[in-house]
Formats: C-alpha cells, structure tokens, sequence
C-alpha cells in the first residue's frame, strides 16, 4: 500500500527555479510552492487575475477568501488597514509558522482575496523554499510588497496536498505552462494553519478561533493572556470552515475506540458487514481483524498524527477500500486541528 515515490529524496528547488517562479507570479501566473503546512497554489495577491486563476483552477466558489503568505520582513501594515497589538504579540511568538490571522483589510488591496470581505488573512511561512520565493518575489515587485495568495493546491473540497505529486495529481489537465510546482519534501506539519479572527477587536469582538491546527488554542491564550472564543455567526468566512471539506474520494466514518474493540469480539457493525474496510487505530490494534476490515496503526501523538493524515487518506483511496474508518482521536487543544480536519472529511458523507 506503500507509495514508492514518497520513500524517494525529493530535489528541493533551486535558485533558478525560484527565480522562474517568481517570475511566473510576476507575470499573474500560478505557482504552486510547499509551505510547512500544506502545498499552496499561489498567484500575485495585488492581482485580481491571477486571484481569478487560483480559484477557477481549484473550482474554488468566488467567495471562499484565500490567504496572503508573506516574506518574514514584509511589512503586515500594507495589507491591514490596522495592526492591534495583540496581533503583533502573536506575529512575535509564532511567525514564521502556521499561524493566519484576519485583520481588517487595507483600502488598496483588491477584495478579491477575501471573497468580498473588508478582512484579509495573513500568514508567514516558515519553509525554507516558501520564503525563497516570497523573497524573490518581493524583489520583483515594484512595491516591493510582495504577497503570494495561496490556498491549497488542490481541487476544492478534497485533500490537501503535502507532497509535490499530490499537486501534480490533482492539476495533471494543466501544463506546465499554466501551473508550475516548486519541490520541497513533505510538509512537516501536513495540515492547514490556524485561522485566528482579531479584525474585530474595534468591536469589541475576538479573538476568535476559526479554524483549529497546529497552534492551539492554549497557545494563544498563553500570549494573549485570554482564551480565544468559538466562532460566531458574524464571523468573516474563512479558508476551510465548510462543514464538509478535506475528503477523500472514499466514505470516510469517525468510529469510537469501543465500537472497533466490539469488533474483535465478533461485534460486528452492519456498516462494513460485507465490504472491505480499512479502520485507522491509534496507539496498538485493538485485536484481531474481523473479516473484510484491516488496521492501521498510529501513534497516539497529535503532531505525528496530523503530519501523516492527508497523505494516508490518499493512499487509502488509491488502495481500493469502499470505506475509511477513523478511530476518534482524543479530545483537548492538541487534538483539535486532528479532530476538526477529520469531522469535516466524514461530514462530506453523512
């Protein structure tokens, strides 16, 4: 079930093709790049066209707002209309890293990057080749701003890419002349960034959580000395809040630890009675397999976890089962980015 290629040692992108690629997003072309995090699919967020581009490529709805990925010495203030200072706390503790924040947008920046909204979403990557070519890009722009709109390189809806042939599957109608792919390993943290709401602290509203990762709740609050709060319904839309998203192709279902160990003693579910199955279990199987169902095992670590799961979730689509069971992970802030990620890829089949 293995994939050779993710066994190979990628050849990370060099400096000529870091310079073609932002070249390319100079010219309102798409570009797609690793981040620490997920593939991106970028193109120029000053240009409404190219923003045009990134969303008809991925079948992206119009108003589905995209993040804007900076360069570590980028100046957030061109692309906020105000930076609060909780906001700087949070850039201090965790850029580069996978932390987006919204803010409110600056008047000169298109809309288009926010699906109409008066907010943006900023982000500063933390991988190496991610920042090579915001940096480069940066020198090719007049302004020298910068900014590199990036939401996953992938159809939208479906898996996010952590490798650079996940991207090349998911895009294969396009040539190279449409799409280029930068290479640069696996994603270290392999699922999207925290999406942390502060553009409405003039309102005395935030900061607000909307959408879980690899930042957690608890840290934020250890900067902010508050806890962020739930979203609410007047929260800005936001990268990945849909209740169904992050799906493979194959039924996915969210099952207790209890129900799989019912299994090993002949409690079967009629839900797999009949069907080649694959349950994902974490920590030590739960015992002998009942017929038609094979385990998985991983650790029970929320950044091990997270690091493998889109990319498991692929290879276990490509393997041919009818359905993909999820052991449920813990609860608690480490988990939350696991636990969000896998609700919604099961909520695409309830």
């Amino acid at each position: 079930m293995s994939d050779p290629r993710a066994d190979a040692s990628p050849v990370e992108a060099g400096p000529d093709q870091i310079l073609e690629a932002a070249q390319r997003l100079a010219q309102g072309r798409l570009v797609a790049f690793p981040t620490e995090t997920v593939y991106g699919l970028g193109g120029d967020a000053e240009n409404p066209e190219a923003i045009a581009r990134i969303y008809a490529a991925k079948r992206r709805p119009a108003d589905h707002p995209v993040i804007v990925h900076l360069a570590p010495d980028t100046d957030p203030g061109y692309w906020a209309r105000s930076i609060p200072p909780q906001a700087r706390q949070l850039m201090a503790a965790f850029w580069p890293g996978p932390l987006t924040l919204i803010l409110p947008r600056a008047a000169h920046i298109p809309d288009a990057v926010s699906g109409g909204q008066d907010s943006i979403g900023l982000r500063c990557p933390s991988h190496p080749v991610a920042q090579r070519l915001l940096y480069a890009f940066a020198v090719l722009k007049s302004n020298g701003s910068g900014g590199v709109a990036a939401p996953s390189a992938n159809l939208f809806g479906q898996v996010s890419p952590t490798r650079a042939d996940h991207v090349r599957g998911a895009f294969s109608h396009l040539d190279r002349h449409a799409l280029m792919i930068l290479e640069g390993g696996a994603s270290e943290v392999g699922i999207e960034s925290t999406i942390l709401d502060l553009s409405r602290l003039d309102r005395g509203v935030g900061p607000v959580l909307l959408r879980p990762g690899h930042v957690t709740a608890t840290q934020i609050a250890e900067v902010l000395g508050v806890a962020p709060a739930l979203p609410d319904g007047a929260a800005p839309r936001v990268s990945g809040s849909l209740k169904a998203h992050y799906a493979p192709r194959t039924p996915v279902a969210v099952v207790a630890a209890e129900t799989l160990a019912g299994w090993t003693r002949g409690e079967m579910a009629p839900v797999v009675s009949g069907r080649r199955v694959v349950a994902v279990v974490l920590g030590a199987e739960p015992g002998a397999a009942p017929d038609g169902v094979d385990w998985i095992v991983l650790p029970v670590d929320p950044v091990i976890y997270a690091r493998r799961l889109y990319a498991l979730l692929r290879e276990l689509d490509d393997a041919g089962y009818e359905r993909i069971l999820l052991q449920r992970p813990p609860a608690g802030p480490a988990w939350q980015g696991v636990n969000d990620r896998i609700s919604r890829a099961a909520a695409a089949f309830d």
